[in-house]
C-alpha cells in the first residue's frame, strides 16, 4: 500500500502531538508509560516541602511529590504522592516529612504499618507527620542554652558592675598594696626556702647520722620489745595482781579486827592497858633511879634498913586516881 502525501502529513502531525504530550508529562515528572499509585497526605505545615521532591521507603526512592495544594477553608495543605512500587502499603502507614541533610531539601518518608493487613489503594489518604531536621533539632536545643547564656551574661554584667562599684580608687589602691605585699611575702618565702636548702645541704651528713641512729634505736627497741614478749609479762602481772589481792584481804581483816594483829589494833581496852602499863613502868624506872635504896639495900657494917618513904609527888598514885 502506497502512502500518499496527506497520510504522511497526518502521521507526522499525530506523532508530533504525542511526542509533545509525552515531553510535557515528562517535564512535569510523570511518565505516561509507567503505572503509578497516587496517594494523598494532609499537613498543617509542609516545612518548605516542594514539588518533585523524593518519596522514600526504607531509604529507597519509590516516588515523588506531584502536587501541593491548599484548602481555602481550613488552610491545610494536601500533598499528592506518586509512587512507583509494588511494595504493599497499608492504610495506616505514615508519610513523614524529614530533612535528609543540610544541603538536600525536604523529603517524605513512608513508614509502613506491617501489622495492618488492609492495603491502601490508589487515591487513599495516608497519615501525615513531621520529623524535625538536624537544623531544627539543633535550633530547638540551642534556644534554652541561648536563654541561659543571656541570663548568665546579665548576671556577669551585674557582677562586673558591682565589682567596679566596690573597687573605687581607694579599693584599687588597697588591692595593689595587697598584691605588692603578697609578692614580697612570696619573695621572702623563696629566700627562706633557699636558706633551708643550704642548711640541709650543709648538714646532710649529720642528718644522715641522725637517721642512722634513729634506725639503730628502732632496731634496739624492737629487740627489747621482743625480749619483753618472751619474758611472759602477762604471767608476772597475774602474780602481782594475786599478791595485791592478798594484801587487800589482809588489810581488810586488820580493819575488821580479825586475828591477833587485828584485835590489837582495834581493841581500845588493850591499848589503854598497854599505855597505862608503859606509864607505870616509866614511873617505876624513874623512882628506881632517884631512890635506888628503896629497892636495893646493901650494908657492909650491919646498918638497919631505913623505912620506905613515899615520894611527895607520886605520879603513879595520880594515874591510879
Amino acid at each position: 500500500m502506497k502512502l500518499t502525501r496527506e497520510n504522511k502529513t497526518a502521521i507526522l502531525v499525530i506523532s508530533a502531538i504525542l511526542l509533545f504530550i509525552w515531553g510535557y508529562s515528562f517535564l512535569k515528572g510523570r511518565d505516561l508509560f509507567t503505572n503509578y499509585k497516587t496517594f494523598y497526605v494532609e499537613y498543617d505545615n509542609v516545612e518548605g516541602l516542594t514539588k518533585s521532591a523524593s518519596v522514600t521507603l526504607n531509604g529507597l526512592v519509590v516516588g515523588k511529590i506531584n502536587e501541593i495544594s491548599i484548602d481555602k477553608k481550613t488552610g491545610k495543605l494536601l500533598v499528592e504522592l506518586q509512587l512507583k512500587t509494588d511494595f504493599p502499603i497499608s492504610k495506616s502507614s505514615t508519610a513523614t516529612i524529614y530533612e535528609p541533610g543540610f544541603i538536600a531539601g525536604k523529603q517524605i518518608a513512608i513508614y509502613p504499618n506491617y501489622k495492618d493487613q488492609s492495603l491502601a489503594v490508589d487515591g487513599d489518604k495516608l497519615q501525615g507527620s513531621i520529623k524535625l531536621g538536624l537544623t531544627a533539632s539543633v535550633s530547638e536545643k540551642l534556644i534554652p542554652i541561648q536563654d541561659k547564656l543571656g541570663k548568665l551574661m546579665i548576671n556577669a554584667d551585674n557582677l562586673i558592675t558591682g565589682i567596679n562599684n566596690v573597687l573605687d580608687k581607694k579599693g584599687q589602691g588597697d588591692l595593689k598594696n595587697s598584691l605588692s605585699e603578697l609578692s614580697k611575702a612570696i619573695e621572702q618565702f623563696h629566700k627562706a626556702s633557699g636558706s633551708l636548702n643550704t642548711i640541709l645541704d650543709d648538714n646532710k651528713s649529720k642528718i644522715n647520722g641522725v637517721v642512722s641512729n634513729f634506725n639503730k634505736v628502732s632496731s634496739d627497741f624492737a629487740k627489747i620489745s621482743d625480749s619483753l614478749n618472751k619474758a611472759d609479762l602477762g604471767k608476772t602481772a597475774k602474780n602481782l595482781q594475786k599478791t595485791l589481792a592478798n594484801v587487800d584481804k589482809v588489810m581488810a581483816d586488820l580493819q575488821a579486827g580479825k586475828g591477833t594483829m587485828g584485835k590489837m589494833l582495834n581493841d581500845e581496852v588493850l591499848y589503854n592497858n598497854l599505855s597505862k602499863t608503859s606509864k607505870e613502868l616509866e614511873l617505876l624506872l624513874q623512882d628506881v633511879r632517884l631512890y635506888p635504896t628503896r629497892y636495893v639495900n646493901v650494908s657492909l657494917f650491919g646498918k638497919k634498913n631505913k623505912p620506905y618513904a613515899a615520894p611527895v609527888n607520886d605520879s603513879v598514885t595520880k594515874v591510879k586516881n
